[in-house]
């Protein structure tokens, strides 16, 4: 009697999967679609987000300067240098030295400075600074073809500097998004046509992620002019895909499981809609979640990072839950042509997972260990790894600027190119300059400027050390400690290098704040979907230690393949957040699999059947978002590079050890404790 109710009932009202995936259903909410994204791309159209430029926590040393500096007349006027040398080498001759005068007045700069080894001069050429980087590269390029065009036979002029530093970086994403997005496709697309073995298929879950993509790239650049927020719009670009992908991967995987049980299309997509929108939502909550953490950073570019992907995530999970069932149901079954699935057809499917499964469930003592071996080699990788760049290692392919940088540092003090600012009272000034100029290391210092008011003295420091090493960093605390203590200064020391080393210390707190909340986002999420204590705890344990290895991996490899000596010092905190959010999306896929089966069969035997039907698709899901972390490759920048490595290998380690081997024995050994404190025979809820 009960049971009948319950029929009548689930005929009277149909489920919203039911209306989503109907005739007129699926045709209403794909043009519904169509006119709220053609809305919204033409009203965000024009919008575009704050530049990239924070690096120094808000409140830092180095940010206080850079204030106080706005302050000195003149303050959107700075120095490039230009450096000139022979071509063949050796020493500069009188006439070589008479033939740079026309280029000092192209450029606006006094007379050549000749290093003590004479083969070198420098000009210091005066610039006016855009509000962007954007705006400077073009001030730098107008420079470079005007000294060009003086330049005399035999010379060689290279602009470096800190405005020049800004410019090429600002230079080098000249149409890298474009590449990025291109190459994203082209990744996506290909691995889809392997996965779906179809001519047509792939295309629609392509579609419908570009669309998303498209999409968020304007919503996330609306947000980030409302709130002054400064992201990477690459990093959120490759989410989108990643993640898009994923969730499709997986919908479309429990579609073609239920077409092999019924001849109704439309009732299978229902089916698979409700069965899988678990999965997918608590996957996403957990990244959005996990990426929100990132407001409580103190880094601008970190921090802004975090509301722009949770927006692109939201984006990318409504447009495959809402859009993709739709789009699919128009389709229906004749989508998956040549390899249609029809009822009865699933006997073999997952064949070569089940016996994986089947194998660690046998010996999963040894599976364990085995996989937490090859987890604890990764990690050690982490051994003699380093964190932070210098100005010449950031950039993937040398800069013109970093040229010219290795060209001075050969002839003059390696600090001549970005000098330390010490901002102090005028009245202790001349104390300060004193102090200060007894620092090791310190080439020397004086007065440059004073504010109108005459209340404030810039004083410029030119170090002995190159920008951005472990000394030149070492020697601003010295700096910061020799200064601080003079009565009556209120001396404070900032500068490019200072801003470097403000940027480590505040990495530093970012990781040890965002890393817990991120496990701890983790657990309630897991806790929520698995209503068990010890599942989580132990997911998680496992998760963190995946992600501990990736890094560590990609660290080595770094080192090992590119010669790239130390990790940028956004890498560890992004490839953590992603790695731990986006490694317990494919633990939310299996789990949630293995938690309805083991209603039914028993948790060891649930999980060897969950780890059969989705094998191929955590696979595939995994590969995907692989390779589009790694498609950040292809931009200028390092710290990019190395982010896209060590999230790919963390991410094939999750697909193919984690999920396959290291969980599975877990759940093995453990056994039906696992849901503790809930019981077997209610998991099915």
């Amino acid at each position: 009697m009960a049971d009948s109710l319950v029929r009548t009932r689930s005929v009277a009202r149909p489920h919203f999967a039911d209306r989503l995936t109907s005739r007129r259903g699926a045709w209403a909410a794909l043009v519904l679609a169509v006119v709220v994204m053609g809305v919204l791309f033409g009203f965000l159209g024009g919008v575009d987000a704050p530049e990239r430029s924070g690096q120094a926590p808000v409140g830092s040393e180095s940010t206080q300067v850079s204030e106080l500096l706005e302050e000195f007349p003149g303050a959107d006027r700075r120095s490039a240098i230009v450096v000139a040398t022979r071509e063949g080498g050796g020493e500069l001759s009188a006439s070589d030295l008479e033939g740079l005068r026309p280029v000092g007045e192209a450029a606006g700069a006094g007379e050549p400075v000749v290093s003590a080894d004479g083969r070198a001069a420098v000009l210091s050429a005066p610039i006016t600074v855009g509000a962007d980087n954007a705006e400077t590269a073009a001030a730098i390029e107008a420079l470079r073809t005007a000294i060009a065009a003086q330049a005399p036979d035999g010379i060689r002029l290279e602009v470096t500097g800190g405005p020049a530093f800004g410019a090429d970086m600002a230079s080098a994403f000249d149409g890298a998004d474009v590449t990025l997005l291109l190459v994203t496709i082209g990744i996506v697309a290909l691995l889809l046509i392997i996965t779906y073995r179809s001519p047509v298929l792939w295309l629609v879950p392509l579609i419908v992620v570009a669309l998303a993509d498209g999409l968020a790239a304007r919503v996330t650049a609306a947000a980030g002019a409302l709130w002054g927020l400064e992201f990477d719009a690459g990093i959120i670009s490759v989410l989108v895909f990643g993640a898009g992908t994923n969730y499709a991967l997986l919908l479309i995987s429990r579609y073609r499981e239920e077409l092999q049980a019924t001849d109704d299309d439309r009732a299978a997509l229902s089916r698979a809609w409700r069965r899988t929108v678990p999965a997918v939502v608590a996957s996403n909550v957990t990244v959005v979640l996990a990426l929100l953490a990132l407001v409580f950073a103190t880094i601008p570019m970190t921090r802004g990072l975090g509301i722009p992907a949770a927006i692109g995530l939201l984006i990318a999970v409504v447009a495959v839950l809402f859009v993709l069932p739709p789009f699919l149901a128009v389709c229906g079954r004749r989508l998956f042509w040549p390899f249609i699935p029809r009822p009865g057809g699933a006997r073999g499917q997952g064949r070569m997972w089940r016996t994986v499964a089947s194998r660690v469930a046998k010996r999963p003592l040894t599976s364990l260990l085995a996989g937490l071996a090859l987890l604890a080699v990764m990690a050690t990788g982490l051994f003699g790894t380093s964190v932070g760049l210098d100005q010449i290692e950031k950039f993937r392919v040398q800069s013109a600027s970093a040229a010219g940088l290795e060209t001075l540092s050969a002839h003059f003090p390696a600090g001549e190119a970005q000098p330390i600012y010490v901002v102090a009272d005028t009245v202790a000034a001349d104390e300060v300059v004193t102090v200060v100029g007894e620092v090791e290391g310190v080439v020397r210092a004086h007065p440059a400027g004073t504010t109108e008011d005459g209340s404030l003295t810039r004083i410029a420091v030119t170090s002995a050390f190159s920008p951005g090493t472990e000394r030149s960093l070492d020697q601003i605390t010295e700096l910061r400690e020799a200064v601080h203590p003079i009565p009556g200064a209120d001396a404070v020391v900032g500068g490019a290098v200072a801003t470097e080393l403000d940027a480590v210390e505040g990495s530093e707190r970012d990781l040890l704040l965002v890393a817990p909340l991120v496990l701890v986002v983790s657990f309630l999420v897991l806790l929520a979907l698995l209503r068990s204590l010890v599942a989580p705890v132990l997911l998680l344990l496992v998760n963190l230690t995946s992600a501990v290895a990736a890094i560590g991996a990609g660290a080595w490899l770094s080192r090992v393949l590119f010669d790239q000596q130390a990790l940028d010092l956004q890498v560890p905190i992004l490839a953590f957040l992603f790695l731990v959010a986006l490694g317990i999306d494919y633990t939310i896929f299996l789990v949630h699999r293995a938690r309805a089966d083991a209603a039914r069969l028993g948790t060891r035997a649930g999980m060897v059947e969950a780890v059969a039907h989705t094998g191929n698709v955590i696979t595939s899901a995994g590969i995907v978002l692989a390779a589009v972390f790694a498609a950040l490759g292809v931009l200028p920048l390092v710290t990019l590079g190395q982010l896209g490595l060590i999230v790919g290998v963390g991410v094939v380690v999750d697909t193919l050890v984690v999920r396959t081997v290291i969980v599975p024995a877990i759940f093995s050994l453990v056994g039906d404790r696992i849901w503790w404190p809930g019981r077997r025979q209610n998991l099915g809820g």
